[in-house]
């Protein structure tokens, strides 16, 4: 194989660890070796947001719906966090799959400096501005429950995004099982600590609050060690004489902005569908859609974690300029999501009233059950071809097009899901329900777009890269 002493000298820099061996082996098998363990975590951790609801419900709708106005602003935390995470992620794959490990440590110390800067621009106007922020997002009656909830998780605000970029370093060198303990511990430690702080302590929607924010305290001292005192990733710190390169920047900005607003998007979506909700129902309706999403969150939790690896993988195979096989990694995982998310649906559909009684125990919030059932048997239509949308997304990503990602996410989110939405509502008047077909039309017509635009995007790489050269950058 041909390559330059420079670059070859840069790759072999430093302990060669497993995850990387699994990125140098088939894309198949690393799909399966780094997804399966991210599939379990992102499983674990949407069940915590399921049981933190569950226990939510036991103080009544108005706590839920106070989750329910709180949950999108939590998102775009969420969003920016991630989005920096797969910028940085994307490109230390890259830089890794080049052999260039010198410039993969570059690109890690500028993640964690951005994440500084984007932590004190992000959480602290949530946290000075939150009742303006709520009351211009309708939670009405149950503004004082949002802001109670809100202000203790936006306080957190430095450990979601150490968390979620710090893991995303890890996945980039193909580290997913110490990504996986970090958010199944997490994950574990809240649902522990949500009823403690709740009913035991006393603290109601602010225990709930506490409870995720001591649990994120304890995940973030975890990914801290490893990183930076255990010196055992592949990928190394060096912050000493740090000078911000512009090109590194465009680099993960390339990626994170689009994937961060990719992600703000969908965030924003919730704060649209809520004020649609309202509008043909009330906030009760909220409720409903709170319950709803969060379970919609857990059947599609493995297409997320399988998402982290295709990222990875493409990124990985792109810098290696193996164009062949990045068909292989789109085809390939799309069946493996569409598989586990059909057995999903069917088990969804079928135990929907059950899971609705869970959420409505309480006698203050028992007239929703049926509400929410009705969601849940709609809802799950879109499961399979959301496989074909996300896995196309996470393949942009890793390649680099994080525009294409956002557009394509845009399409779905911002306009196919509302517009649909109004059209069922409205103007055919079947109110909350028609709500809840505007997700799945909008879901599986934007899935099945998104798909199509990579297949032809992998097609055209295909076609204007001879194959000896595709093979050969192949030779890892």
């Amino acid at each position: 194989m041909n390559e330059s002493p420079g670059t070859g000298e840069n790759y072999r820099t430093g302990h060669v660890t497993s995850g990387m061996r699994t990125l140098m082996g088939d894309p198949k098998k690393a799909i399966l070796k780094l997804g399966m363990p991210m599939m379990l975590a992102m499983s674990v951790q949407t069940i915590y947001n399921l049981v933190d609801t569950f226990w939510v419900s036991g103080l009544g709708a108005d706590a839920l719906a106070a989750i329910g106005f709180v949950f999108p602003f939590f998102m775009s935390m969420i969003a920016l966090s991630t989005g920096l995470g797969l910028g940085g992620g994307s490109a230390i794959s890259r830089k890794l799959g080049a052999k260039d490990k010198k410039a993969a440590d570059n690109v890690a110390v500028h993640s964690m400096v951005l994440m500084l800067v984007l932590t004190l621009l992000v959480s602290a106007p949530l946290f000075i501005f939150a009742k303006p922020i709520f009351a211009a997002a309708g939670a009405g009656k149950t503004i004082g429950l949002s802001m109670d909830y809100g202000r203790i998780v936006f306080a957190g605000g430095i450990l979601i995004f150490f968390i979620n970029v710090a893991s995303a370093i890890l996945r980039s060198e193909g580290d997913a099982k110490r990504a996986m303990y970090a958010m199944v511990l997490g994950a574990v430690l809240n649902i522990v600590l949500d009823p403690l702080f709740i009913y035991t302590f006393g603290l109601g929607i602010k225990g709930a609050a506490w409870a995720t924010v001591l649990s994120l305290a304890i995940t973030a001292a975890m990914i801290f060690k490893w990183l930076f005192l255990n010196n055992d990733t592949y990928v190394s710190f060096k912050f000493r004489g740090f000078r911000p390169d512009m090109s590194i920047i465009k680099e993960i900005s390339k990626v994170g902005l689009p994937s961060a607003m990719q992600q703000l998007s969908m965030a924003f979506t919730m704060v649209i569908m809520n004020l649609v909700i309202i509008a043909v129902s009330n906030t009760d309706g909220v409720a409903v859609y709170a319950v709803g999403w969060r379970v919609v969150m857990i059947a599609i939790a493995p297409l997320v974690g399988i998402g982290t690896a295709v990222m990875t993988v493409s990124g990985f195979v792109y810098g290696g300029r193996a164009y062949k096989k990045l068909m292989s990694v789109l085809i390939y995982a799309t069946k493996v999501g569409i598989i586990i998310e059909t057995g999903i649906a069917i088990f969804t559909f079928f135990l929907a009233p059950y899971i609705a009684a869970v959420f409505t125990q309480a006698e203050s919030s028992a007239h929703i059950t049926e509400d929410i059932t009705v969601f849940l048997k709609i809802a799950f239509l879109f499961y399979p071809t959301t496989a074909m949308g996300l896995l196309s997304s996470s393949l942009f990503q890793g390649t680099g097009k994080g525009t294409s990602s956002l557009i394509a996410t845009i399409i779905r989110s911002l306009i196919l899901t509302p517009l649909f939405a109004f059209l069922f509502s409205y103007y055919l008047g079947m109110g909350l329900t028609g709500v809840w077909w505007g997700l799945v039309f909008g879901n599986v017509l934007g899935s099945l777009m998104t798909f199509g635009w990579v297949y032809i995007y992998v097609r055209k790489l295909q076609a204007h890269v001879p194959e000896k050269l595709s093979v050969a950058h192949g030779e890892l």
